[in-house]
């Protein structure tokens, strides 16, 4: 993967544990990449007009697991996406099939529409940030609340360049289920470009969805 665990992380997602990892960006080349791809032959390929040739081949893999797994498991999918602008929903329901296992996404790049429509506080992001850990975590359970998923994925950063302070490859990212302790995640991209950063933050969000999906997995479904 392109980024490491620095410093003291704490353990990485297990059972139903909190899980918070710190991460920072390790370039790595093309070739490799493709070389760390898993294999799924029998899995159709996306259509040339989708996003598939602008994203890396594992990128695109990991997501059509994702679903096939989220879809036998009858586990409905929501996004809440604000630095990568709707970029993790567009890739999954490029993908045949996705509306067995995504829900909705939710694009909230701006702080009012954070608060529309996940239900967040001006209040906490006023003394948070929006690019921040409350704010992630408060993104993803809103996005759980206000969708028929059992699951939900948020992505918070700045992709850069930004305001005066802001840190450039800063993303956040929380997952959070009904049942289950909500996952965050931080990374340190660093001033990689605002394309680089958010193609590195589907990797990391199509690395935390699977941990999750298997500790819902296991759960029963919440009655309506």
């Amino acid at each position: 993967m392109p980024w490491r665990a620095e410093e003291k992380p704490l353990p990485h997602f297990q059972g139903n544990g909190i899980g918070r990892t710190e991460v920072s960006y390790q370039p790595m080349a093309p070739t490799e990449r493709r070389k760390m791809s898993s294999q799924h032959k029998a899995m159709p390929t996306p259509d040339a007009e989708t996003l598939s040739p602008v994203l890396p081949d594992d990128i695109i893999e990991a997501a059509m697991v994702l679903l096939e797994t989220a879809s036998k498991a009858k586990i409905g999918i929501a996004t809440a996406e604000s630095c990568t602008g709707g970029l993790l929903a567009s890739l999954l329901t490029d993908i045949e099939g996705a509306s067995n296992a995504f829900d909705r996404g939710f694009v909230v790049y701006s702080n009012k529409a954070k608060c529309d429509l996940l239900g967040l506080s001006h209040q906490m992001i006023d003394d948070c940030g929006a690019v921040s850990e409350p704010v992630a975590r408060a993104m993803a359970e809103g996005a759980l609340r206000r969708s028929d998923a059992r699951l939900a994925i948020a992505i918070t950063g700045f992709a850069g360049p930004g305001e005066p302070g802001d840190e450039p490859g800063l993303v956040h990212f929380a997952c959070a289920a009904h049942g289950v302790e909500t996952r965050h995640i931080v990374c340190h991209f660093g001033d990689i470009g605002r394309g680089a950063t958010r193609i590195e933050s589907l990797r990391v969000a199509l690395d935390m969805l699977p941990d999750m999906l298997s500790a819902v997995a296991g759960r029963p479904q919440r009655a309506a």
